[in-house]
């Protein structure tokens, strides 16, 4: 398989960077996308790449969230016949409370109901594709993260704690072991990476990438959740975007060269 980073905090070689996540991936005859950033950047970067989106297969939104999904819009115009799978709880109703006021950092408003024709909700553990899955993790880890990270739903007048039952991981079967994409792992990098095992048991993990949600963590927190992610076995690591430069600082001096950062137009071969 062969996953392109198109939107990423850290630009390269000309290609801007926002803060979001985006990857382009391709695995047997499927072309994925996965998220889509905060805006249209992603697909200039796509572009100058030499990537067509116009023939990917279908799209994965991995939350309901701005940074990743608010680029979608532009790539349902680029492509008429993709499908855009996320979670069946998936909603515009997501806040994080910041200095005591709310702030709205959900998905566009009036996305999914403008593009209701072209989205598939999807529950429990998914094969969009051959070999493709998508694994939903558990609510009690969930509804931890919503609490530790001051992020809210809203829930007609009421809000309640975000569970992120709107988060999933795609996992990728290789003939080397698991491949894990999570954008933000809110729920933990490790708890998602054990949760995925439980799904295939016996099988090896052979990569995490994406975002761990670690820039607003305290070193003490990283370097236990480091540890953690050594515990379970995993082959490499790459990762970005809410890492943040000094997460990512202290999971390279734990794990080393098993650790390694993403950047737009960096290409994972796997």
């Amino acid at each position: 398989m062969r996953a392109t980073v198109l939107t990423d905090n850290t630009g390269n070689n000309g290609l801007a960077g926002e803060w979001g996540l985006s990857f382009y991936i391709e695995y047997r005859d499927q072309k994925i996308l996965l998220d889509a950033g905060q805006s249209g950047l992603f697909a200039e970067n796509a572009e100058k790449l030499g990537i067509d989106l116009a023939d990917t297969d279908y799209a994965v939104l991995s939350h309901a969230h701005y940074d990743h999904a608010d680029g979608m819009p532009v790539f349902l115009e680029k492509n008429r016949k993709a499908k855009l799978y996320v979670r069946e709880s998936c909603g515009e109703n997501c806040y994080d409370r910041k200095e005591g006021r709310m702030k709205y950092i959900g998905i566009k408003r009036g996305l999914l109901e403008a593009y209701k024709d072209r989205i598939t909700y999807v529950s429990g553990d998914c094969e969009p594709g051959g070999g493709v899955w998508l694994i939903s993790h558990s609510r009690e880890t969930m509804e931890e993260a919503g609490k530790r990270e001051h992020m809210y739903l809203k829930e007609g007048d009421e809000w309640a704690k975000d569970c992120f039952a709107h988060e999933q991981s795609l996992v990728f079967e290789e003939d080397s072991g698991l491949v894990i994409f999570n954008s933000c792992s809110h729920g933990g990098a490790a708890n998602i990476i054990n949760e995925v095992s439980a799904a295939f048991p016996g099988r090896k993990i052979r990569a995490m990438i994406g975002g761990f949600h670690l820039y607003n963590k305290s070193e003490q927190y990283v370097r236990a959740l480091t540890e953690k992610l050594r515990a379970t076995g995993v082959e490499e690591i790459y990762t970005g975007h809410c890492t943040g430069e000094e997460g990512y600082r202290i999971m390279r001096d734990v794990l080393g060269n098993m650790v390694h950062p993403l950047e737009v137009g960096l290409e994972i071969v796997l």
